[in-house]
């Protein structure tokens, strides 16, 4: 059984952009939008307090996903506390396509860990990303919540990896976020089981040119944000956010569909884009539009 941590201890997780147009299941961005977690032993029982995104429809019980991480995350780290506290102050919009459950995962394993005396030895970041990615069961949003920054990602041979690479100062992002949620499980749905090998081999090639896009050649954003295997089957499921994702391409603006949608992204980079103030201005009537900048940190202890 291992040492608890006497007191409360706070962690804070970053939003995360996945797919980021044609790097399907294998690119992550963290941005600045943090969900705050405060975490303590207690003697017995569990209390679970939620505020912010998603507050009135989560559960205050066992079957929380916070809640589910730090048993997991306790688990590695030896054994279980009699009691537990949990308090978590949200700023991530829920099924919106931003990485809230990447983000409830990360956060629960980091909580966890930050309650056990010396839990970073015994559970170092690589360690704690390779479990979140075995509960999310995909890396790519998971890599960059826990690494900060922009990260690749994948699995092989049943094992994950995270790479991270470099980001030109320069870039920031607005994001466009509508009032209704898609789930990932009906946007996953909608993909074909096979597509045609030119949308395979373009969508290789825009991937890798996103890769030296990001990390200064801010100027092939526009061209590199090209997809061509997941977006457009997705239309039926969100038909705004692409309309908006096709208007803002057809004025030479990087957008594109966050992760499964439905949010909308647009990456700019000085004068290769419009300023901030004018890309908020688009944003279709009841949408919450935000400029964010990239979260270089991860997952961190507050």
């Amino acid at each position: 059984m291992p040492a608890f941590v006497a007191g409360p201890v706070r962690v804070s997780v970053p939003a995360t952009s996945a797919n980021l147009g044609p790097g399907f299941d294998s690119l992550g961005l963290a941005l600045d939008l943090r969900d705050q977690l405060e975490g303590e032993i207690l003697a017995r029982g569990l209390v679970v307090e939620v505020q912010g995104a998603g507050g009135d429809d989560v559960a205050r019980d066992e079957s929380h996903l916070v809640v589910r991480s730090m048993r997991a995350g306790f688990e590695a780290l030896g054994g279980q506390p009699e009691g537990l506290r949990l308090s978590c102050t949200n700023a991530i919009p829920h099924g919106r396509g931003l990485g809230s459950s990447s983000a409830a995962i990360v956060g629960g394993l980091a909580l966890a860990r930050a309650l056990v005396v010396d839990g970073d030895r015994l559970l170092d970041d690589d360690a704690l990303f390779c479990l979140a990615a075995r509960i999310e069961g995909h890396p790519d949003n998971v890599a960059p919540a826990v690494h900060g920054g922009f990260v690749i990602s994948g699995q092989e041979d049943g094992e994950f990896y995270a790479v991270g690479s470099p980001v030109d100062p320069a870039v920031a992002v607005v994001v466009f976020v509508p009032p209704t949620p898609v789930s990932t499980e009906v946007a996953r749905g909608l993909l074909p089981a096979q597509v045609p090998h030119a949308d395979a081999a373009a969508d290789a090639g825009r991937t890798a040119l996103l890769v030296a896009a990001l990390a200064g050649r801010t100027d092939q954003l526009w061209r590199a944000t090209r997809d061509y295997l997941h977006q457009d089957y997705r239309r039926p499921a969100m038909p705004q956010s692409l309309a908006l994702v096709d208007a803002l391409r057809a004025d030479g603006v990087a957008a594109l569909v966050s992760g499964a949608g439905p949010t909308v992204l647009a990456l700019r980079a000085g004068d290769t884009s419009p300023d901030a103030a004018t890309l908020l201005a688009r944003a279709p009537e009841g949408w919450l539009a935000l400029a964010l900048r990239v979260d270089h940190d991860g997952v961190r202890a507050d």
